[in-house]
């Protein structure tokens, strides 16, 4: 199952049970719309999904924020759309981050995984990063702005490195190459490119996040290996258009973190090696605002843009 799917599998693990709420709302079906493409809707009980995709999550935020506060229409994006877009589309940004929406949950977190072809000799990040000051590496990633890409900047930005970014359409391509050979470097979803680490056709090196991924416990985080205070993640965001009542609000936070408690979600969650918060609304909001705060620094420092 692909990124894409998987994100919408999980909220689909999430969400049926909010039709079954007690209490006046909901009363009628929930459209969540979905701000990527389309994927494997079966589960859905009783909620209506739209997906709109494009723009790294705007056009699906702008169609919410325009819709009715009453909590029948629900936004699911990766953070990126409120934490790395308000720096990369700056005047362009068709939503305010702030004042447009009302934050439900940031369910999960995710890190990434900093891997190397096996052609490249180094086998820990000190090694990565001497070779790096000796000898010009290229770094994969799945576009300009996506997480694979800002990760790797941070990093770069992090140990003092200057390595030619290579974006591609989309992760799939950019793994594709990595594995070729035709790019050093590459940091990814730890669930996706595990398989290939397993496989010797990528050599893990260190994991993104503060924490050893449970999915690959003997491979060390960067701040073990000599980048105190190194952490990041990314995460899911649930949200609805500023206005919705705070009881709604509540009530779906609420939900929300009844399904993340269900044996079968939280087999999923170790599966792809997403990390339950458990924020509330306040705290979802503010994790946000600390992350878009982080990512407008690195955009700044990196002169990341979107062509």
């Amino acid at each position: 199952m692909n990124k894409i799917a998987r994100i919408i599998a999980v909220l689909a693990a999430l969400l049926p049970a909010l039709a079954f709420a007690q209490g006046t709302y909901p009363n009628k079906p929930v459209v969540v719309v979905v701000s990527t493409v389309p994927g494997p809707l079966d589960a859905f009980a009783r909620i209506v999904v739209q997906n709109k995709a494009g723009a790294g999550g705007n056009i699906a935020a702008d169609y919410v924020k325009n819709a009715a506060p009453d909590g029948y229409t629900l936004l699911f994006a990766i953070d990126t759309t409120f934490t790395v877009n308000p720096g990369l589309y700056k005047s362009h940004l068709p939503f305010n981050p702030d004042t447009d929406f009302a934050t439900i949950s940031v369910p999960v977190t995710y890190a990434q995984m900093l891997t190397v072809h096996p052609g490249v000799p180094a086998k820990t990040v000190g090694e990565l990063v001497a070779l790096a000051k000796q000898k010009h590496l290229t770094y994969a990633s799945g576009g300009n702005g996506s997480p694979s890409h800002l990760v790797a900047a941070y990093f770069a930005s992090t140990a003092g490195l200057d390595m030619t970014h290579v974006p591609y359409k989309g992760t799939g391509q950019s793994v594709v190459d990595a594995l070729a050979g035709r790019v050093d470097v590459l940091f990814a979803v730890t669930s996706g490119v595990l398989p290939y680490v397993k496989d010797n056709r990528l050599r893990a090196l260190a994991v993104s996040s503060a924490q050893r991924s449970p999915l690959a416990p003997d491979v060390p985080t960067i701040a073990e290996s000599g980048y105190p205070g190194f952490d990041v993640s990314f995460a899911y965001a649930l949200m609805a258009p500023k206005g919705t009542p705070a009881t709604i609000v509540q009530l779906l936070n609420r939900e929300v973190q009844k399904a993340l408690a269900a044996p079968d979600v939280q087999e999923k969650d170790q599966k792809w090696d997403y990390a339950v918060t458990g924020f509330d609304p306040a705290q979802s909001a503010q994790w946000l605002r600390d992350m878009r705060g982080k990512w407008n620094k690195v955009i700044d420092q990196q002169h990341i843009t979107i062509e």
